[in-house]
């Protein structure tokens, strides 16, 4: 399912739940996993001083330096490492989302594995656009493969992957969630649960629809569906489809929770623009911060033209 997974790592313990889901998901599927860690960034140029990105200390960029650093990740993950050998410690030096990415690229990784942050706090505030972290932001609209996002410890992760939540809103960029979705419904051979939240916060600006009118949306997205992704599907028959009505990142949660879902799918954003000038989406946002289990954001189709 998965040949090479990049995991992108701070080594420090903001990483643990992430670390868990990559290397748990790595020898699941016997990939081969990229640990990557970027010391910091130079202090000027080609400068071979660097600010380490751990301790904000100066140090002398070299190899020996290098190799201490990889001594410590291989400390740091000795559990998990060992009686594994397809790993591989990667260090770079540069600014955090371009070094991932270019890791990414160059190493084929068709998924990157990160922490939705990298501050040691409680991430359910409500000024969640500070705490989602920056980095993670950059590499999610950058990716060209997916980027499984880990908040919180996952409660549901016991086979990888048995139910997949996939929340759509109907947009282009839902397209390309879809795809790695179902790819991995189909090669796995778990269960696909289509899902569609209708926004109904128009209310409180007093846009209110009658329940025969919801009744009718919800009809209508039931039709888009069937559409749209089950057309796709050819003979694969494992999955349901649902339409709720309310918020949509808590719905999507609820839904999740029902279904005990152990992998969610959406869309990086929803709007109908580039993939390359989207930011990231406030619901697909809200639902990284929140989920009880990894979130997938799916930017770029570069991976999954084979899918469907």
């Amino acid at each position: 399912m998965f040949e090479r997974i990049l995991f992108a790592t701070t080594a420090s313990p903001t990483c643990d739940h992430a670390a868990n889901v990559a290397f748990d998901l790595a020898k699941k599927y016997n990939s081969k996993l990229l640990v990557f860690h970027v010391l910091g960034v130079p202090t000027r140029g080609y400068s071979q001083f660097v600010q380490d990105v751990r301790t904000g200390e100066m140090e002398i960029q070299n190899e020996d330096y290098h190799e201490w650093v990889k001594e410590e990740m291989r400390n740091t993950y000795a559990k998990q490492i060992e009686g594994y050998d397809k790993i591989e410690l990667l260090t770079s030096v540069g600014a955090p989302h371009a070094e991932i990415l270019r890791a990414a690229r160059k190493q084929g990784a068709d998924l990157i594995i990160m922490g939705a942050h990298t501050r040691e706090e409680e991430v359910g505030a409500t000024r969640h656009r500070s705490v989602v972290g920056d980095v993670m932001q950059r590499v999610a609209k950058g990716a060209r493969c997916p980027v499984l996002i880990i908040s919180r410890p996952c409660e549901t992760c016991w086979w990888y992957f048995s139910n997949i939540i996939f929340g759509t809103d109907f947009s282009k960029a839902s397209h390309s969630a879809f795809l790695f979705a179902y790819q991995v419904a189909k090669e796995i051979g778990c269960k696909l649960y289509l899902f569609h939240a209708l926004d109904i916060t128009g209310v409180h600006s007093g846009k209110a629809h009658s329940q025969v009118e919801i009744e009718v949306l919800i009809a209508q997205a039931r039709e888009k569906m069937e559409k749209i992704y089950i057309s796709q599907m050819k003979d694969f028959d494992n999955y349901e489809i649902e339409i709720w009505e309310g918020i949509p990142y808590v719905e999507i949660l609820k839904y999740a929770r029902e279904k005990q879902g152990d992998l969610i799918v959406m869309a990086h954003h929803a709007r109908d623009i580039a993939p390359d000038e989207a930011e990231l989406g406030s619901t697909v946002e809200q639902v990284v911060l929140r989920a009880a289990c990894p979130v997938a954001s799916v930017n770029h189709p570069d991976k999954l033209a084979s899918a469907a």
